[in-house]
């Protein structure tokens, strides 16, 4: 799945939790912006993707938008990707 700011993939965990990966590519930018944008999205994954999954592992990779996004833009991206993995869990 992808948004404007970030793009997802799921696939089917060997173990009995979810897991959830988060990357975010330097895109020539410095240390400071990408550990924000890092903690950001981390954040954003414990509290509003992991509930929501079964045993699936899903990794979210920022896009360059992603640097300069505020966190409620995160936060709505992140909640579409919830939604779009809880969907797959239920299939």
């Amino acid at each position: 799945m992808q948004t404007q700011r970030l793009e997802a993939r799921a696939s089917a965990s060997l173990l009995l939790h979810p897991r959830v990966g988060v990357v975010v590519p330097k895109y020539r930018r410095n240390i400071v912006d990408r550990n924000r944008t890092k903690r950001q999205l981390r954040e954003l994954a414990r509290t509003r993707v992991l509930p929501l999954l079964g045993s699936v592992d899903v990794l979210v990779r920022a896009k360059p938008e992603a640097y300069g996004a505020r966190f409620d833009q995160l936060s709505m991206e992140i909640d579409a990707i919830a939604q779009w993995a809880a969907g797959i869990v239920s299939r």
